[in-house]
């Protein structure tokens, strides 16, 4: 229960002093991965100029935990996997929670306080990375699907390495823009947009270079599980989206030797292009490998921004999850899921009935009134605005216009607008997309 950590010493024949670790802790150990929003830290820095949550000076002011750790390693791609990462492990103080990533602290912050134990979090994140760039080499070429994503990615790395004036010519304009940067800063300007790196390996898109880079340097580390956060970038083909998820995970599990529990998030609600309806989708699929759970931040998200800065409900969201599965304890971890739709025919009207499993002290409309974000179609496909109502553990849908309803969906929008249905634990429910008699895939 003492704040101060032990001390580790180790004997061997390599060195003729034992090699002496001081303050270690013995408790829980989560990696955090992912790309931007799990970089995203809890207060803007010159660093990370992106970042900074809600409450940004309260929560840095308050965090004094002496026995939640975080190490953060330095950004790093490579072709072949790298034996060692930079970067240090961190008390929790005021001063240093500044460059934590926010995830991890918030869902760090809550295993701490429920478990009573020491909490550290591995945290290897780096911005708009793809999920192919964290799967190892041996996974991609042993999968038909992804092994051409690899073949291409090979010729690209020899084409510029058979080319050294690639790299010559990339120096030049480096150099260059190092001046127009400095001149910009004496100015007090923003400055330009450093060159593009033509050297494949530099691009955070590619296959492995992620893996090799930050995730080889940490195995075999002894983890609980791991929480990520991803999905904002995709390359094509787009529709490999969810192999590459399945294949991570895999392929972690396999490194580790076992089946760490894996949690995500979501893509958060935003008004552009890259969190779509279709992207959560593909995001879910990955609930049909066991221990796996997701957390939604549909509903808590920026229109404007794709890094939204409520980074406590998402950290809370994951830990719920961790607390529930892998920890055991009573608490209410998801909100309400599809299960099924059937029809139904109230006063000669059409009515469709979507039954939901982990009500949880029963459906809301957290907004107040009758819950908003539904929509329905008939045979033509189009959707439109619909009224529901919320019967028990059912909602009720319905539309003017569409006398034979033949499908329905929820939040099934980038930026779901009244989307508002969630459990009496205040939880909201997950999107979904259903045609009548359907049964929902989704495993929670």
């Amino acid at each position: 229960t003492s704040d101060e950590g032990r001390i580790l010493e180790v004997s061997g024949t390599a060195t003729a002093e034992p090699l002496r670790l001081a303050d270690v802790l013995v408790g829980e150990v989560w990696l955090a991965s992912g790309q931007s929003n799990m970089d995203f830290t809890v207060a803007r820095t010159e660093k990370y100029t992106f970042a900074g949550v809600v409450n940004e000076s309260e929560e840095v002011a308050a965090a004094t935990y002496p026995r939640i750790r975080m190490f953060k390693g330095d950004w790093q791609k490579a072709a072949e996997p790298c034996e060692r990462v930079g970067g240090r492990w961190l008390v929790c103080t005021p001063e240093n929670v500044r460059e934590f990533s926010a995830v991890g602290y918030f869902f760090a912050r809550r295993l701490h306080r429920e478990l009573g134990v020491p909490v550290g979090i591995l945290a290897q994140t780096f911005g708009a990375t793809t999920a192919q760039a964290w799967v190892s080499r041996e996974a991609m070429a042993a999968d038909p699907r992804t092994a051409e994503q690899l073949r291409l990615f090979d010729e690209q790395l020899a084409a510029y390495r058979a080319d050294p004036g690639l790299r010559e010519k990339h120096q030049v304009e480096l150099a260059a823009w190092r001046e127009a940067a400095e001149a910009a800063k004496a100015r007090g300007e923003r400055a330009p947009r450093a060159p593009a790196d033509p050297d494949p390996v530099a691009n955070q898109r590619n296959p492995a270079v992620m893996f090799n880079g930050m995730i080889a340097p940490v195995l075999p580390y002894a983890l609980r599980g791991v929480i990520w956060y991803q999905g904002e970038s995709i390359t094509a083909p787009r529709e490999l989206f969810p192999v590459w998820n399945a294949m991570l995970i895999r392929d972690w599990r396999a490194r580790w030797g076992r089946e760490l529990p894996f949690y995500f998030v979501q893509l958060a609600g935003h008004g552009g292009r890259s969190n779509t309806p279709e992207v959560r989708a593909w995001q879910a699929e990955a609930l049909a490998l066991p221990a796996t759970g997701m957390a939604l931040a549909y509903d808590i998200g920026d229109k404007a921004d794709v890094h939204p800065k409520n980074k406590q409900d998402v950290g809370d969201r994951l830990a719920r999850l961790a607390l529930a599965r892998t920890y055991g304890r009573a608490v209410v971890d998801t909100g309400p899921v599809a299960k099924a739709v059937t029809r139904a025919a109230r006063d000669g009207a059409d009515v469709v009935r979507v039954e939901f499993a982990h009500a949880h002290g029963g459906l809301v409309a957290r907004g107040g009134g009758e819950p908003g974000g539904f929509e329905v179609a008939g045979a033509d496909g189009n959707f439109v605005a619909a009224r529901a109502r919320i019967t028990g553990d059912a909602v009720e849908v319905s539309a003017e216009g569409v006398p034979r309803v033949e499908a329905v969906r929820y939040a099934w929008a980038a930026w779901p607008e009244g989307a508002d249905l969630g459990n009496a634990a205040g939880l909201p429910a997950a999107p979904f997309a259903l045609r009548i008699g359907q049964e929902s895939k989704t495993r929670e």
